[in-house]
């Protein structure tokens, strides 16, 4: 039996959700990159990669009826940053001109997530790094480094099982995210780990445009990930 669904949006890697699906709960990732997969996990539960155009209304509002009357646990959401990172700003300029609502656009769609989950009634996340949504939307909740929750990883385990040549072990490096949170979200205790030296690997290795650095670059840590699971996790089983 399944200890409930948590749903993931723009999420392509799946690495948020991994430490729910090897507990049993049943995992959905939507993104517009996916083709459509279900990963059956070790520990009883499942990842399903959904292809999904999260910019529309009615897919959004689809996705809301699919889950309403459903066993959901949590949520969290990864919306696009291209258009409100400040590390894009020099860019904003250019894209103004084009669309004079860009920004606002890409803040509503997050704000979207938020009001999907508000009606679901469940914690969630959504995450950003330093971006306008402070000024469009509202001030982050929390805000974290991936080395502050390195100590989460089995020392075992601290080498990365897919991008070990791009991420740090331990996830010991900087990069300062922002998380909006609601429903009862809990931000997990730190564990932090020792910062590598100089800039990080991914500073020096995950720039540009490919969709390949795009999505490692996007990756949530895995000790945050961890930690977030520990600390929201549901204790009983859905009925």
């Amino acid at each position: 039996m399944s200890n409930g669904i948590v749903i993931s949006l723009y999420d392509y890697t799946g690495e948020a959700v991994r430490p729910w699906a090897e507990a049993g709960y049943d995992c959905y990732c939507y993104d517009i990159q996916h083709e459509g997969a279900i990963e059956q996990v070790e520990g009883g539960g499942t990842i399903r990669y959904l292809n999904a155009d999260l910019h529309s209304y009615e897919t959004m509002a689809s996705i809301y009826d699919a889950f309403v009357d459903d066993p959901v646990v949590f949520a969290m959401a990864f919306p696009v940053c291209t258009d409100l990172a400040v590390s894009g700003a020099a860019h904003f300029k250019a894209k103004a001109q084009r669309d004079p609502d860009f920004q606002r656009k890409a803040a509503g769609y997050a704000m979207w997530c938020a009001e999907v989950f508000d009606d679901w009634d469940v914690p969630y996340y959504i995450e950003n790094p330093v971006s306008v949504l402070s000024t469009l939307w509202r001030k982050p909740d929390y805000s974290f480094h991936p080395y502050q929750y390195g100590g989460y990883i089995p020392r075992g385990e601290a080498i990365h099982p897919k991008w070990p040549d791009y991420i740090a072990p331990l996830d010991a490096y900087p990069k300062k995210t922002c998380l909006w949170t609601g429903g009862g979200f809990v931000m997990p205790a730190t564990k932090p780990v020792e910062v590598e030296e100089g800039y990080s690997r991914q500073h020096n290795l995950l720039g540009g445009k490919s969709a390949k650095t795009k999505n490692i670059r996007s990756a949530t840590p895995r000790g945050f990930a961890r930690a977030v699971f520990e600390t929201n996790q549901v204790k009983e089983k859905a009925a």
